[in-house]
């Protein structure tokens, strides 16, 4: 006969058996990321090769300068994708602090370019000057690479990609859509798409990619967790839109006071005009 848990010790388990899971789905997505950009690194690898041969073949310097920009080009570019995948890698805190989500909005974009671009997917951005986020930057950035890719995955014979970030001071929140003009969400699954487990991917695509191994029912939660939400919005043929909405690191702004009405502002300066007048001279 097994020994059963407790009912005051199966709350405790359930926890932490979601974190695992969470640190599970955070490793997919890191290691399929890994993947793309290790072709990335090798193409900046073979550019660096190629420019380096050519100015070793040439002594005048007007190719030796065009080969010196492609070389530094590339490694600076080599540079930011390590600084983004370290960024991910490393231990973050769980705790929400401010975050520079257009730099993490580009940080993910900028990983993920060559695939777009392999599927011949432009990108659009409408980019808003916004306040930082009260954010876990880890989190939000595997919920960006999981939406993404996604859209990605809904435009196979290739499409548009429009990001808009902007920020509402009335409500105190960051609004972020991810458009896509893909195939659609069909109305009778829509409903069902944050449900965990939920799924209508059958496998691994031409990219060897299935997901990030972060669903939308785990990015419903961490949005929620962050005081967030997201909404969809999707019809079949005409592209999906997922629009996350989370609290900024700054208070709401205050609603500014009623107007005065010609009426009241006289009321109000009324008194000083029975003040006597300053003696002349």
């Amino acid at each position: 006969m097994t020994d059963q848990p407790s009912d005051a010790a199966i709350p405790q388990q359930l926890e932490q058996l979601q974190q695992r899971l969470a640190q599970a789905q955070r490793l997919t997505a890191l290691g399929e990321l890994l993947s793309t950009t290790t072709h990335e690194f090798n193409n900046i690898l073979m550019t660096v090769i190629n420019y380096a041969k050519l100015g070793l073949r040439h002594t005048d310097n007007e190719t030796r300068q065009k080969a010196f920009e492609k070389i530094l080009a590339a490694a600076q570019r080599a540079a930011r994708i390590s600084h983004s995948i370290l960024g991910m890698a490393k231990n973050r805190s769980g705790n929400l602090e401010p975050t520079n989500l257009v730099q993490l909005l580009e940080d993910t974009l900028l990983l993920l370019e060559r695939e777009l671009n392999k599927y011949r997917i432009a990108v659009e951005k409408y980019l808003q000057p916004i306040p930082p986020v009260l954010a876990n930057g880890n989190q939000i950035q595997q919920v960006l690479l999981n939406l993404i890719i996604n859209a990605r995955q809904a435009m196979p014979q290739g499409g548009r990609l429009t990001v808009k970030l902007w920020h509402d001071p009335g409500s105190g929140m960051v609004h972020l859509m991810i458009r896509d003009t893909g195939c659609g969400i069909p109305p009778e699954i829509l409903p069902r798409i944050f449900d965990p487990f939920f799924t209508t991917k059958t496998g691994p695509d031409s990219s060897g990619k299935g997901g990030t191994g972060l669903g939308l029912s785990m990015c419903k939660e961490i949005i929620q967790a962050h005081q967030g939400r997201i909404r969809v919005e999707s019809a079949p043929g005409r592209g999906t839109a997922f629009t996350l909405m989370l609290p900024s690191a700054q208070p709401p702004a205050e609603p500014a006071p009623p107007a005065l009405s010609p009426s009241t502002q006289e009321a109000v300066s009324s008194p000083l005009s029975t003040a006597p007048p300053a003696p002349a001279g």
